[in-house]
């Protein structure tokens, strides 16, 4: 698998694990609408 370089002061799309909310963001650290944690869509998940 290729291994992704993320640059944490550019604008990526984040996915909220809980309610599936996605919002552009540089680096969020909970989800606006649920509270709950945020995934950067471009870091697979294992």
């Amino acid at each position: 698998m290729k291994d992704v370089q993320l640059n944490p002061k550019e604008e990526s799309t984040y996915e909220c694990f809980s309610c599936g909310t996605v919002v552009r963001a540089t680096a969020p650290e909970r989800c606006p609408k649920c509270g709950a944690d945020m995934r950067n869509r471009q870091t697979p998940i294992e």
